[in-house]
């Protein structure tokens, strides 16, 4: 594998497949995490749940909340607590930014990805303003919308008629 391609794969640990779906993502950043030793094991394992989770702004300190990364199988009373509250570590300056624009309008901090980079865990934050019900509906129509026409031009280059 050449060394362009093998840089860009990054082993994703969980995805929040639902929150493209719940919410309109106007902006990313990627972010690390401070963690303990046997959470880097138990996400080593592959296991995590961003199902709930989001982020908040605390006293100038960007704190994810609700991260589900299970007890790690072959630790002791070492072991973390599986909910806890975890440090997102940020630039200044990205801190102030995502406040002003947390503040200013109705958007909140969702995490989208996890996933690691030379040995460290990041995730990708987005910045997102939730959907209503007939934005959803709207968006899955589209969706369709571009399936088909898709599907009738790989008819037609195929040249099979309906």
């Amino acid at each position: 594998m050449s060394k362009a391609r093998k840089k860009n794969t990054r082993p994703v640990v969980a995805t929040n497949r639902k929150a493209r779906h719940d919410y309109t993502i106007l902006d990313t950043l990627e972010c690390g995490v401070a963690l303990v030793g046997t959470e880097v094991k138990s996400l080593r394992e592959g296991k995590a749940s961003l199902v709930d989770a989001y982020a908040t702004i605390d006293d100038g300190e960007v704190w994810l909340r609700n991260l589900h990364i299970p007890e790690y199988s072959h630790g002791t009373w070492t072991n973390h607590a599986p909910r806890r509250t975890r440090k997102l570590l940020l630039h200044r300056r990205e801190i102030d930014s995502l406040m002003g624009k947390v503040r200013d309008g109705n958007n909140t901090l969702i995490p989208l990805e996890l996933y690691f980079v030379d040995g460290r865990l990041k995730v990708e934050l987005g910045l997102a303003r939730g959907k209503q019900a007939y934005d959803k509906r709207q968006d899955i129509k589209r969706r369709t919308e571009e399936r088909e026409v898709t599907r009738e031009l790989g008819r037609r280059v195929k040249g099979i008629t309906g």
